[in-house]
């Protein structure tokens, strides 16, 4: 069982430590692998992502009551580019496979819709097999190339 948790500005060590992992961050080894999330850019960061209107981005953890720690991320944000929100969906490597990225989707779309919003899309790498997830979980394939498909889900 899941549940969403907004971090506190000083939980933002295991964003830090999703992002650095090379394991996790294994499916964006294309476009640069690990990702920095130095403490000189919480602030910045913070107030754009947990502070800001839920309607233009929004960002929680995801919280396995059964485990009893934060097992990944999810969140959402306006693209102007895509005239789309696009989909966050990161599950920590070592807690792949349980189930928690289709449960974690399954909440950002329930709190997407409560959020008034209705269409969501993502760019998966073509070879990262959460393409499967997210066409079972509504999405369709909107277009693909070499590098990635580009998803959607419409309500």
């Amino acid at each position: 069982m899941l549940r969403l948790y907004k971090p506190a500005f000083e939980e933002l060590g295991y964003r830090r430590s999703l992002l650095s992992d090379p394991a996790t961050m294994s499916y964006n080894e294309k476009w640069g692998g690990t990702v920095d999330f130095p403490k000189e850019k919480w602030e910045a960061w913070y107030g754009q992502w947990l502070l800001a209107d839920k309607r233009e981005r929004w960002y929680r953890y995801l919280y396995s009551e059964n485990e009893g720690c934060f097992v990944g991320e999810i969140a959402y944000r306006y693209d102007s580019g895509f005239q789309a929100y696009i989909v966050n969906l990161l599950v920590e490597a070592k807690h792949r496979g349980k189930g928690y990225g289709r449960q974690g989707l399954r909440l950002l779309l329930e709190t997407a819709e409560a959020n008034g919003i209705t269409r969501l899309c993502d760019t998966i790498a073509a070879d990262n097999p959460a393409v499967a997830l997210f066409l079972d979980s509504g999405f369709t394939e909107v277009w693909r190339n070499d590098d990635c498909i580009m998803v959607e889900y419409a309500r």
